[in-house]
């Protein structure tokens, strides 16, 4: 058998796959079994096995017996993807205006789950720091300035759920691993609207935050400086909080 053969049911899983999806797309109320079969060409069982596969990754849902509609796990992902779309494309002139003013990495981070992921950074050779956070990087939310800016949004059963769930393993001798210590960070960000990742993360690295809002006043970024630890300047504070709101201004955010 040729590896073109081998590729081939995978492929044709992800077409009946797509298929299916498109079907359900295009009605606006649930589909029986019998017409998605008719509309698709696939036969019932197939396109019964494939859709319970579907339904329990959640991108489709079963509203009864015999009937399907798309799930909601599109609509996270879709959120997902759009606010990172409208999110860099708002924050990137910002970065760089305010990466001049520091001449550090200036970095755009999202919540997924547990983490942060980096989506944009703005950075020079001259910095004086290695940049070890690349695009699609990840890490963990107790660690970081931006990743506390989301736990303090939650409320304190979420915030409590998340130490239980990651065990607020440290990466350093500063980092934050109980959870009464946790709590009192996340009451002072409340307080303050900002962020700091005190080496927390990584030995020598320092970093400062202010989040991003969408429209509907939902935090969907975080806006943060990262520096050697001793060359971070608290001046910068009210220029990260300002750069950005300009940035939440951007996407609709009205304060």
């Amino acid at each position: 058998m040729s590896p073109k053969d081998n590729q081939t049911p995978t492929i044709q899983v992800l077409e009946r796959s797509f298929a299916l999806l498109e079907t359900l797309a295009s009605q606006p109320d649930p589909v029986s079994l019998k017409e998605i079969s008719e509309r698709t060409g696939l036969h019932p069982s197939t396109a019964h096995r494939i859709l319970n596969d579907l339904a329990i990754g959640r991108f489709v849902d079963r509203p009864q017996a015999g009937s399907y509609r798309l799930g909601m796990r599109l609509l996270e992902l879709g959120n997902l993807v759009k606010a990172r779309l409208d999110v860099r494309d708002a924050a990137l002139a910002p970065m760089r205006e305010l990466h001049k003013v520091t001449h550090q990495p200036v970095n755009l981070s999202m919540r997924q789950g547990d983490e942060i992921v980096y989506i944009e950074r703005t950075y020079s050779e001259r910095s004086g720091m290695q940049v070890v956070r690349a695009v699609g990087g990840r890490a963990p939310l107790h660690l970081t300035s931006v990743g506390k800016l989301f736990l303090a949004h939650d409320d304190p059963a979420r915030v409590r759920a998340y130490a239980t769930r990651t065990g607020l393993t440290g990466h350093t001798r500063n980092s934050i691993t109980d959870v009464a210590r946790l709590e009192r960070e996340l009451a002072g960000v409340r307080g303050s609207g900002c962020a700091r990742d005190d080496e927390e993360l990584e030995l020598g690295v320092r970093c400062m935050a202010a989040g991003i809002f969408d429209d509907q006043g939902k935090l969907v970024a975080g806006l943060s400086v990262s520096a050697p630890a001793d060359r971070l300047e608290e001046s910068w504070l009210e220029r990260v909080k300002s750069t950005a709101a300009q940035i939440s201004t951007a996407l609709g955010y009205r304060g």
